[in-house]
């Protein structure tokens, strides 16, 4: 079972055609041009690629297609979480069939399991996949965080093998890689925390931003384990402005608005969310001149 997904993981938007049925072609060119600008892997169908608006059978095809286009270069994990633990198992071993290296399993949302209720949930997924899991811990989604001491119980599970952790505690780090083994990987799941969370013994990130500038996180990454601190500080800060803009309203809705206007056609959000107002358009137009990616 390889574990190793790689330091920079983009969480990859769902291209939409004007229709916002699901753009097949571009999606395939957009995850190859991505594994050539700066990611070691892909997780496809997450919160960015609006999973909560994709039907099961979207998703599968999805995942389907950016196996196809990556043709082994990268790994590809498939989001298959959700807050029903039997659709989650059904997903997972769909997503198997299509090839994909790992999935990724966030914690239930809406209906506020106990913490023994989500090593259930983790542990039963667990048990029905050959595959690698990723949990990703996001409480200002789903309502609940995931304990460390949940995570280390899980941590025994063989195939459970890292985490994304966006509840935005330095010290929830802390403990985790206290209490994880050195083969668990800890993932920051915010962009601005990616140089923190490695200082405190973390693999890397899952990003929105390395969509637009990957190769520039991979400078930091690689900076940062030669020990050049400071050079890894002053790319951190050099980029910190576009790390926070990107997020000036719901994720996707800027990143997918930075790519349109960067030559990517990747359409509009589905409904729940809406495009990006007149005012964080000239918002986000301006932190693209100013990373000069226009």
């Amino acid at each position: 079972m390889n574990t190793d997904f790689g330091r920079i993981l983009t969480a990859m938007v769902t291209p939409f055609k004007k229709d916002l049925s699901l753009d097949f072609d571009l999606a395939g060119k957009l995850a190859r041009h991505l594994v050539q600008s700066g990611s070691d892997g892909l997780v496809i169908a997450g919160t960015t690629g609006e999973s909560p608006t994709l039907t099961n059978e979207e998703k599968i095809d999805l995942f389907q297609v950016v196996v196809e286009a990556v043709a082994g270069k990268a790994p590809i994990i498939a989001n298959t979480g959700g807050n029903s633990t039997a659709e989650s198992i059904a997903l997972t071993q769909a997503a198997q069939k299509t090839g994909v290296d790992g999935v990724m399993l966030v914690a239930p949302y809406y209906n506020k399991p106990s913490q023994e209720g989500m090593f259930e949930h983790f542990k039963s997924v667990a048990e029905n996949t050959d595959l690698p899991i990723v949990i990703y811990n996001i409480p200002g989604r789903t309502s609940v965080n995931l304990l460390p001491s949940t995570i280390t119980r899980l941590a025994e599970i063989n195939n459970i093998v890292a985490l994304k952790e966006s509840s935005g505690s330095m010290d929830q780090i802390s403990e985790l890689r206290l209490s994880l083994p050195d083969s668990f990987s800890i993932y920051s799941g915010d962009d601005s925390l990616t140089l923190p969370i490695l200082m405190l013994g973390g693999k890397g990130v899952i990003s929105v931003a390395s969509h637009l500038v990957g190769e520039h996180m991979q400078e930091m990454v690689k900076a940062f384990i030669s020990c050049k601190v400071t050079l890894a500080k002053d790319i951190h800060l050099e980029l910190y402005p576009f790390f926070k803009g990107i997020f000036i309203t719901t994720n996707p809705v800027p990143i997918k608005c930075a790519l349109n206007m960067a030559g990517w056609p990747v359409g509009a959000p589905r409904l729940p969310l809406v495009a990006a107002t007149k005012e964080e358009k000239e918002s986000i137009r301006g932190l693209m001149e100013g990373m000069k990616l226009l």
